[in-house]
């Protein structure tokens, strides 16, 4: 049976002046849900983009995807209000986690495929957006972190046409997993090679990976 995905929301926005920050930071963050077709290149969804491109953006990291199940965790736990977009995800994804989805699985979204290559890492906007200087150690905690999708085949994408799994990577490795080893687990030496062991994996995890295991 065809695994098929809604999208609860689909979020884009030009980065801007972070509010409430004692530097003058621009963030991606502040995207704004959107009914539109757009157009997805291997770099970049139309209508959307990134301040810092070092860490964010580029062909691994194209797209930002969070999990909706999260959000009333996070409300209650912080005692907030939060609207689909709140941690800068293009995509809010109804049903899917962390623990349901692999590093390499591949999705059909409209005319583009996209395939899953690494877990989101946050960064202190998060926290900074928010007001919350604790959060981005707590998304990091929970593992409540979101992923990333690179762009296979680009091609037109909407809210409407929600996600369809094509292909299950076949080593199985999920991104709640890469979490654990990024963040609790740095010393599992053979975790750590299970991880870099998938060709998916993106550049930026393979070298961090690679250098700790070397270390070690």
């Amino acid at each position: 049976m065809t695994l098929q995905v809604r999208i609860e929301s689909l979020n884009v926005g030009k980065p801007q002046l972070l509010k409430g920050h004692p530097k003058e930071v621009m963030s991606g963050f502040g995207k704004q849900g959107t009914e539109e077709t757009l157009f997805l290149s291997q770099v970049n969804l139309d209508g959307d983009g990134q301040a810092d491109l070092v860490h964010h953006g580029g062909v691994d990291k194209t797209v930002c995807v969070y999990c909706y199940k999260h959000y009333p965790y996070w409300e209650q736990r912080l005692g907030v209000r939060m609207l689909p977009g709140a941690f800068g995800e293009n995509i809010t994804l109804d049903e899917l986690t962390e623990e349901d989805v692999c590093i390499g699985d591949v999705f059909g979204w409209g005319e583009a495929v996209v395939q899953i290559s690494q877990p989101r890492q946050p960064c202190f906007k998060i926290a900074a957006y928010h007001q919350i200087p604790e959060l981005t150690a707590y998304v990091e905690q929970t593992g409540y972190t979101g992923f990333y999708f690179r762009v296979l085949q680009k091609g037109k994408v909407s809210k409407a046409d929600g996600l369809i799994k094509l292909q299950d990577d076949p080593l199985g490795v999920t991104v709640s997993f890469a979490n654990t080893i990024m963040y609790h687990r740095k010393e599992d030496v053979t975790s750590l090679r299970t991880l870099l062991d998938v060709p998916a994996l993106s550049d930026s995890w393979r070298n961090t990976l690679s250098k700790r295991l070397a270390k070690l």
